[in-house]
């Protein structure tokens, strides 16, 4: 089987911490959550059910209010 000289092939992206910090840095570079599956997936072959699991855990984080901040009425 012919391979080219450049081996372009895509790494696997199936770490809920990877995939975590991948998210972290696509947020910092403005995406949405939706755009991000769409960015990851150009470079990496991502696993979607961990994914999914880290955009809920990520949503479930972000409803839960910080005992810091002052609530809001």
């Amino acid at each position: 089987m012919y391979r080219p000289l450049e081996d372009h092939a895509k790494r696997r992206l199936t770490e809920r911490k990877d995939i975590a910090t991948a998210m972290g840095i696509l947020e910092a570079e403005g995406f949405s959550v939706d755009d991000m599956l769409g960015e990851m997936t150009k470079l990496f072959y991502v696993d979607l059910d961990t994914f999914n699991e880290v955009v809920k855990t990520v949503a479930r984080y972000r409803k839960v209010p910080s005992r810091l901040m002052p609530a809001e009425r």
